[in-house]
């Protein structure tokens, strides 16, 4: 990118890579345009704040934002801390948005509808590399608004985008009509969202870490309403994928959460459903019908649908992009991170080398890099945009040495969940799918909570 431009680079989404792709890019002298669909930084987090990451805070906060915050007296958390999706917001986001160097550049309620390039469709190429993108952006009220930037750094993550119930990669008949029987994909059934499932007859489907969060929080609710009822329904012919090792599992906090979810189902307060491709919904007045391939049906007031995310690229039809065809990642960095091959701990560190596209200067950094796969780290993320922001800035030698010092066992971004005891500071490292296991549910980052785990933590 030619750094003497007087555009912008825009940061799509303000969550914990996007702010840390922000503060890098500051530090590299290049000015963020940061646009956040949510009201607040940190959005997506905010609705899986009762979740707890398998991470500790040491592996959640990058190096460049801290280094920002520390300029203004900010407190560090104690880094082998596992903290709440809560106070990732409340005391490392929030206070991160909030310095003058970034909240007179973040724009929120701004959602990114379309990425392009100034006056050309994807089909034109001469002189494409040297003309801005092109940003259409819905503000609150439908006040549409075009920002032109030099470059653009997509981390919008997966949150919004759950997959579908279906077996087939699309909505079992009937989903769409019954979506107010659907719930989000980490319900905060112990919280916020009680009278929702208090008393009621709860489907969860899935076989990640986000199920056997949401189960055990529902195993806690039932307890104190009587009328609780708990199906649990996956695709495979057992939950062995949930249950994890066990006290021999290398991640301590995974084990205990699968061996809870086994006990739960031994107890039978847990009804398990093995072999249950989902095919239909039929909500009815009492509640909803969820059919499976082979005909056998379950009848809920509530579906909890823990299947995983997958990236929006609808707002990237006219730029040029190469992605893997399996899991929608960039092409050459799709291979690597293959849930079918691949746990978060064994994907090598990567930068900007392998998250460019076609379209110069456009690059898909964080959980929406991974695509479809479940396994991301927050550490991850922000190695990507510390590498991304030195290539944008002309600086190919740190852009080309990527590293993560991480522990051998890995950190990945499943959920703990909110009930789950918390490990010694000793073994507390290990979460699946979001982030320093963070919890996005199936979303996220050294620190992310993606509910995901290692392998297709989110699938059903």
């Amino acid at each position: 990118m030619d750094v003497t431009t007087t555009l912008p680079v825009a940061v799509i989404g303000a969550g914990p890579v996007g702010l840390a792709a922000a503060a890098h890019l500051l530090e590299r002298g290049l000015e963020p345009l940061i646009l956040e669909a949510g009201p607040t930084a940190g959005a997506a987090v905010e609705q899986w704040r009762h979740v707890r990451l398998f991470s500790p805070w040491r592996f959640n906060i990058d190096a460049a934002a801290a280094r920002l915050l520390a300029a203004s007296g900010w407190v560090a958390p104690r880094p082998t801390a596992l903290p709440f999706g809560g106070e990732l917001v409340d005391s490392y986001l929030a206070p991160l948005a909030a310095l003058p160097a970034l909240s007179s550049r973040l724009h929120t309620g701004a959602r990114v509808v379309a990425v392009t390039r100034q006056g050309m469709d994807k089909t034109h190429s001469r002189g494409r590399d040297t003309t801005p993108f092109l940003l259409t952006v819905e503000h609150p009220g439908g006040d549409i608004r075009e920002y032109r930037a030099a470059g653009v750094i997509d981390a919008s993550g997966t949150w919004g985008t759950r997959n579908p119930l279906g077996t087939s990669g699309l909505p079992a008949a009937g989903e769409t009509a019954a979506a107010d029987r659907i719930s989000s994909a980490l319900p905060d059934v112990l919280g916020r969202e009680r009278a929702r499932f208090a008393g009621r007859r709860v489907l969860v489907v899935g076989a990640g870490h986000s199920a056997a969060n949401t189960l055990i929080n529902l195993a806690e609710l039932a307890r104190h309403e009587p009328g609780t009822r708990i199906l649990w329904a996956v695709r495979g012919a057992s939950a062995t994928k949930v249950y994890g090792g066990g006290d021999a599992d290398g991640l301590p906090a995974r084990g205990q959460l699968g061996g809870r979810v086994r006990r739960l189902v031994e107890a039978g307060t847990v009804e398990l459903h093995t072999g249950f491709g989902t095919t239909a919904l039929t909500p009815g007045a009492a509640g909803v019908t969820v059919t499976s391939a082979d005909g056998l049906s379950l009848e809920a007031d509530v579906v909890v649908p823990c299947t995983g995310f997958r990236p929006d690229l609808d707002i990237l039809r006219e730029l040029r992009l190469e992605l893997d065809p399996a899991v929608e990642a960039p092409r050459e960095l799709g291979p690597l991170i293959d849930p079918e091959f691949h746990s978060c701990g064994t994907v090598a560190p990567h930068g900007a080398g392998l998250l460019g596209h076609p379209d110069k200067d456009f690059y898909i950094v964080g959980m929406k890099s991974y695509g479809r796969a479940p396994t991301f780290l927050l550490a991850t993320g922000y190695e990507q945009v510390r590498s991304v922001a030195a290539a944008l800035a002309g600086d190919r030698g740190a852009a080309d040495t990527v590293q993560l010092d991480l522990p051998e066992t890995g950190v990945c971004s499943a959920d703990a969940g909110t009930s789950c005891d918390v490990p010694s500071a000793s073994t507390e490292l290990g979460v699946e799918t979001a982030g320093v296991c963070c919890g996005t549910p199936e979303p996220v980052l050294v620190g992310f909570p993606t509910g995901l785990a290692h392998g297709r933590a989110g699938g059903n």
